[in-house]
């Protein structure tokens, strides 16, 4: 890990990172880091130590609800949907682009699971014009449940509307808004050593207004960075650092988390490949890495199975236990990516959930009491006997054992007898019900009466650009 460190700085300050807002270069470079060329910015060590000695170690994600939120730190493990997908699918209407319905049928799959503990803008409505996508979408966030939000950095003017929309609707004062974050960001460098327009935009906007931002690089070794798992984790910790630097440079102080969601690609085709060895050996690495520089940090699962079979079940199971045992504090795509994240499945979603609902069953502490430990039931129990009707056994059995989500535990005449139902088959009809039995969320009206109005006035003004 000091070597992959020690490399990581030598690649910011002797190759340097393209960033290519001007209003980036001048803070970075006004806390001395050199300019090289056009936009080629050279980071020394120095700064980057700055950096971490003034990055938080914890701070509070906040959400309308208290009981939805969660204290960003070391050894929290939460959980996000799958982000960034503008397609959707369930087996009875297909495969289609994101639309508002959808996404309204998203976010309220994503507020009925307590084991997702934030939301995210995905499916994207692609029915909703860009410029003024940022209103639909926060509007559901705020209306449509109680967790904490997510914000795209889509350009200064996108990002201020949506912290005033979350101040307007939810009766914040300014200083009620910085205690804590309220929003989160995924910040998505350009590998290798790229840093865009929108990005460094949001670093500077999410620092300043002191919300989450996450930096992660996505590094898929062989295409974007090198083809050696080393290589690879030098590559996205130099471009994580440079964007930690240039926040705290921005607002020492702000809440910023270590990103790592680096993969291989499949070198017959040149997709991105997840699941796979690889992404575990990186997951593994970068959680080094993060606890090396002391962050709290992001991995993230996924999927290039583009249908929910045994293939993209399997991938994402393998990158979410990869995210557990590297102590991700946060593990986004965790539930419904599909197709490299071109696509969010509704019963992908629901077979996900069963592995969350796994992992939160085993943070459960062990009964260890003497009745726990059982000596009495043995004692109760003669050679060659069963428990199944043990007093200990009837006194537990009904919320002993993890009661499966979709997964059905009987036998293959049972089965059969119940109509040969399938896994996939089950998670639809699950769904479905979720759906059905929706209630808004305690705040829906008030947020709804408080922000259409700007909401409309802002929509008539022509929205907001993407980037100015």
């Amino acid at each position: 890990m000091t070597a992959l460190h020690a490399t990581a700085l030598r690649v910011l300050q002797e190759l340097g990172i393209r960033i290519l807002y001007a209003e980036a270069r001048e803070v970075l470079c006004a806390a001395g880091a050199r300019i090289k060329g056009e936009d080629m910015v050279h980071i020394g060590a120095d700064m980057v130590s700055e950096a971490l000695r003034t990055a938080p170690r914890r701070w509070r994600m906040r959400a309308i609800n208290p009981v939805r939120e969660q204290w960003v730190e070391e050894g929290a493990m939460m959980f996000f949907p799958a982000g960034g997908c503008p397609n959707v699918t369930d087996l009875e209407r297909g495969r289609r682009p994101g639309s508002l319905a959808s996404y309204t049928e998203a976010l309220i799959l994503q507020q009925s699971f307590d084991a997702i503990h934030h939301f995210s803008p995905a499916p994207e409505p692609q029915d909703v014009p860009v410029h003024l996508r940022h209103y639909a979408t926060q509007r559901l966030q705020m209306t449509m449940g109680d967790k904490p939000m997510t914000v795209y950095a889509r350009g200064r003017a996108q990002v201020m509307q949506s912290f005033e929309m979350i101040q307007l609707g939810f009766g914040l004062t300014d200083a009620e808004f910085r205690d804590g974050a309220w929003a989160s960001t995924v910040i998505n460098t350009n590998s290798p050593r790229m840093i865009d327009v929108p990005m460094a935009q949001g670093i500077l906007d999410f620092a300043r207004a002191g919300q989450m931002l996450i930096i992660t690089p996505f590094c898929l070794a062989g295409a974007m960075a090198p083809i050696t798992v080393a290589g690879a984790l030098v590559l996205q910790h130099a471009e994580a650092l440079a964007g930690i630097t240039l926040a705290q440079m921005a607002s020492p102080g702000a809440p910023v988390m270590y990103g790592g969601f680096s993969s291989n690609v499949d070198m017959k085709s040149g997709a991105p490949a997840f699941g796979t060895p690889e992404h575990l050996k990186m997951q593994l690495g970068a959680g080094q890495l993060a606890r090396h520089i002391g962050l709290p940090w992001r991995s993230a699962a996924g999927s290039a199975g583009v249908t929910n079979d045994m293939q993209s079940a399997q991938e994402a199971a393998n990158g979410i236990w990869g995210g557990a045992m590297a102590n991700a504090t946060i593990l986004i795509h965790a539930a419904g990516w599909l197709e490299g994240g071109l696509t969010f499945g509704f019963e992908k979603f629901i077979n996900d959930m069963e592995v969350l609902h796994t992992l939160a069953e085993m943070a459960t502490p062990v009964e260890a009491t003497a009745a726990g430990m059982g000596f009495d039931a043995i004692a109760a129990v003669e050679p060659g006997g069963h428990f199944f009707a043990g007093h200990h056994t009837m006194e537990r059995y009904r919320d002993a054992f993890y009661p499966p989500l979709v997964a059905d535990l009987g036998n293959y005449g049972g089965w059969i007898e119940s109509g040969s139902v399938t896994s996939d088959q089950r998670a639809t009809a699950i769904w479905k019900d979720v759906l059905a039995h929706h209630r808004p969320a305690a705040q829906a009206e008030d947020v709804h009466e408080r922000i259409t109005p700007w909401i409309e006035a802002r929509s008539r003004e022509g929205g907001a650009p993407v980037v100015e």
